[in-house]
């Protein structure tokens, strides 16, 4: 920190703790022995992007990376609130953490972690129930979203998840922090 910050009070925030995006895999095996939940080979994560050549190469970047290991390419949108969403698809569920730490990763490299919101991995179970976990890039954490229809959630299956995971990934304590990630990428 620099003594202007110093001075003015400002802090500056703690760098992601990205690798908590390596528990998945242990997490999906967790989940589909216990719960019958298996990976949909959809994971995305999102970003609020920046105006400039550094955010566009960076993005540039990660796209090219990710669409030379195989034949589906990443995907990318921007929401109604003007976060920039890519979505991976990897049938393997360490490919596609490996995939999520990658673009997490360079955002990070390059200056911009204090823009990256969230990242999620898709799982659904054979009665058709949806579920997402959830990362949250500024806090480290992990929550269970399964959105059952429109603007409804099954808050049951989320604490059902939570309680089955905690010993696996850092679950995010704050339920007000357990955003609804109403028709996000790959849900």
């Amino acid at each position: 920190m620099g003594i202007w910050n110093t001075l003015t009070g400002r802090r500056e925030p703690p760098p992601p703790k990205l690798d908590q995006l390596f528990g998945l895999p242990t997490a999906a095996l967790t989940l589909q022995a216990s719960m019958s939940f298996v990976t949909t080979g959809r994971g995305a994560i999102c970003f609020q992007g920046a105006a400039g050549a550094a955010m566009d190469d960076t993005v540039k970047g990660f796209v090219e990376l990710l669409n030379n290991d195989d034949d589906r390419p990443v995907e990318l949108s921007t929401d109604q609130y003007g976060y920039t969403w890519l979505l991976s698809f990897q049938d393997d569920i360490g490919q596609l953490a490996t995939d999520l730490h990658a673009v997490a990763t360079s955002l990070e490299l390059q200056g911009f972690a204090d823009r990256l919101l969230c990242a999620q991995a898709s799982f659904h179970d054979p009665s058709g129930r949806s579920l997402a976990l959830v990362y949250l890039a500024k806090a480290g954490t992990f929550y269970p979203f399964a959105p059952t229809a429109p603007n409804v959630r099954d808050n049951v299956l989320e604490i059902q998840v939570r309680d089955l995971l905690k010993g696996e990934l850092p679950m995010e304590p704050d339920l007000q922090r357990w955003m609804a990630l109403w028709g996000a990428p790959g849900l």
